[in-house]
């Protein structure tokens, strides 16, 4: 039986499966990108398919702090996008 890799919700704090998360990447160039694919390079931060999730991670800035920059607010449409997909 092969084990599912478990991530942690930057919002909700709880590890679930990575396929049940959304992964946000940063990459060498320093852009943000919302990866669907999980298969991007560069530095990754996971949050779960719930809007309250995404509003606490925005509001507590945890996002920036994980990726060590300012997070667009552009981003987090994508994010908001995803999530109402």
């Amino acid at each position: 039986m092969k084990v599912e890799p478990q991530r942690t919700c930057m919002g909700c704090n709880l590890k679930k499966d990575k396929k049940d998360l959304i992964r946000i990447v940063k990459n060498k160039e320093n852009e943000i990108n919302v990866d669907k694919t999980g298969k991007l390079q560069g530095r990754g931060a996971y949050i779960c398919k719930d809007e309250k999730c995404l509003e606490k991670a925005k509001k507590t800035k945890r996002l920036d702090r994980v990726l060590e920059m300012k997070i667009p607010d552009e981003i987090y449409e994508k994010l908001r996008g995803v999530i109402f997909d």
